[in-house]
């Protein structure tokens, strides 16, 4: 095993990581441990845009409760107004690192940049640019990071373990070369920013979601997890089963677009006055059920009532995709169904990012901070992301040096490598059973079916642990079966239905919601020792 000391440790390089190099590196040397595949992340991925108040017709308390209402009474509402005060200046270093979002060519316009409207919102506050706001921002944000003298990017590890010393304090990460080689970097500070965990299910919005891992790996050393249960499906992923996912930005309703079943009737204004722009969670279940009784494959997303122009201009790059798959959005509706997209529970922290663990910290969809509650409303995620970066970045930018603790030795076996078509098949029949017991609509037998077939497949999983050499995709498996046990442990405890968790057998909403359910694991060591 080879071995190195850091200052700052960052895992992760979507928006929250990249950024958080960028405001610590004045006053820390920083290591970015970002996989080439960072690219295929899901901040890449995100369309839509960042939701801030900028324009003067809008304000800090609406955003604020906007947010409240969507959350469904489990928001934490400090956190909110945390979140949402800063956000406005989160825009603005955007702005200053020169993020080319889209300009707004009225003459009437009283804010420079075009604001669009999603889901929860009732005003226009999502900056975007165009329709590849993700992209964007990570490719500004990529290009001075790289260029900046104190940060050093290393694309060739995989972190598959955190360092734990028997003081509890983390003190780095255990990572895999390309060879599967073990390497230990030992650091003064470790901040997760590994995304969240919409890999447990089949169908996903992003091509290459995270499993949880990050959660996972903090878990193990000590950190708390919470809000699991409340996985986030976007209503409307691009219907296309023998190609890879594409999601259909929320700003396509939010500029007109109607939902419509096979025969062209319009069903959502049926369901909530607030039609295609109530929150995620009600859109998500409305198709479901419509899916559920029609048995059909994917309802339609029209928008062929807009202005061509109009499309060409706002959604070009849905446009191109949708017209490499053969579908003109300007002429056909497009087919769309329900995909696991945001995870609104993860690692707890507070508004430093700090976790219950000494030096380890949490930024991004990996953590849980409260603001989201039940369900994430549209755009806040890309924001949660850029405040907690821009408050750790605070929290870090003077050393609070470790206790020197001896650290327990790394335990792996010594065996062959596991078969990774064995593994990838293991993985896949996790996620089978995910969607299908612990999906959008729930019930207590599916939940227990589910904890029996997961103990099942843990204890194959188990059997390779103690016999196989490390690789990065046993860790992902082991870690994705243990969180999916977590997850469905949450979801059997909330005994009600409330935003993303609806139980057919406690199908009523509860005066008083039932705090999110907390998980706490106490360890001496690393994860490689349990």
């Amino acid at each position: 095993m080879s071995a190195n000391s850091h200052d700052l440790l960052i895992v992760g390089g979507g928006i929250a990581g990249l950024a958080l190099a960028l405001e610590t590196a004045a006053t820390r040397k920083v290591t970015l441990l970002r996989p080439f595949d960072d690219d295929r992340g899901a901040s890449r991925w995100a369309q839509g845009g960042i939701a801030a108040v900028l324009s003067p017709q809008d304000s800090i308390a609406d955003h604020v409760r906007d947010t409240l209402i969507a959350g469904d009474g489990l928001c934490d509402e400090a956190a909110v107004r945390f979140t949402v005060e800063h956000g406005p200046r989160a825009i603005e270093w955007l702005l200053e690192l020169g993020v080319p979002f889209t300009a707004n060519e009225s003459d009437e316009a009283t804010y420079p940049y075009h604001l669009t409207r999603e889901g929860g919102h009732g005003a226009r506050r999502v900056i975007h640019a165009a329709d590849a706001t993700g992209s964007a921002v990570i490719e500004t944000l990529l290009s001075q990071v790289k260029a900046h003298p104190l940060i050093t990017l290393e694309d060739r590890l995989t972190a598959i373990a955190l360092i734990g010393d028997v003081r509890g304090q983390c003190r780095g990460a255990y990572c895999l070369d390309a060879q599967e080689r073990v390497h230990e970097l030992r650091a003064q500070d470790t901040v997760l920013a590994t995304g969240g965990a919409s890999g447990l299910y089949q169908h996903a919005t992003s091509p290459y979601p995270a499993c949880g891992e990050g959660m996972m790996m903090a878990f193990d050393i000590g950190a708390e997890l919470a809000n699991l249960e409340f996985q986030q499906f976007h209503p409307t992923c691009l219907y296309d089963p023998d190609r890879p996912p594409f999601l259909i930005s929320e700003a396509v309703r939010g500029e007109g677009g109607i939902l419509r079943d096979l025969s062209g009737r319009r069903f959502m204004p049926d369901i909530d006055p607030r039609g295609e722009l109530a929150p995620r969670d009600i859109v998500a279940r409305a198709i479901d059920a419509q899916l559920r009784e029609s048995g059909a494959s994917h309802v339609l997303l029209d928008i062929t009532h807009l202005p061509k122009r109009e499309i060409e201009h706002l959604f070009p790059t849905i446009r191109q995709h949708c017209l490499g798959r053969g579908i003109d959005i300007a002429r056909q509706p497009i087919p769309v169904v329900p995909a696991a997209h945001y995870s609104c529970g993860g690692i707890v922290i507070d508004f430093n990012g700090k976790t219950a663990v000494p030096h380890l910290h949490a930024i991004g969809e990996v953590s849980y901070t409260g603001l989201h509650g039940a369900n994430r409303m549209a755009s806040n995620s890309l924001l949660e992301c850029l405040v907690f970066a821009h408050a750790a970045a605070r929290c870090l930018r003077t050393v609070d040096p470790c206790i020197d603790s001896p650290i327990p030795p790394l335990r792996l076996a010594c065996g062959s490598r596991a078969v990774p078509v064995q593994l990838a098949n293991a993985l896949e029949r996790l996620r089978r059973i995910m969607t299908t017991r612990v999906g959008i609509v729930r019930d207590d037998a599916g939940l227990n079916q589910a904890v029996t077939e997961l103990m099942t497949l843990e204890n194959d999983c188990n059997q390779r642990w103690n016999a196989c050499a490390p690789s990065a995709a046993l860790m992902q498996l082991r870690q994705a079966i243990a969180l999916g046990r977590l997850t469905i442990e949450a979801a059997m405890s909330r005994r009600e239905s409330r935003g993303l968790h609806f139980n057919l057998d406690c199908p009523d909403h509860e005066a008083e919601p039932i705090p999110p359910l907390r998980f706490h694991q106490k360890t001496a060591g690393n994860a490689a020792n349990t």
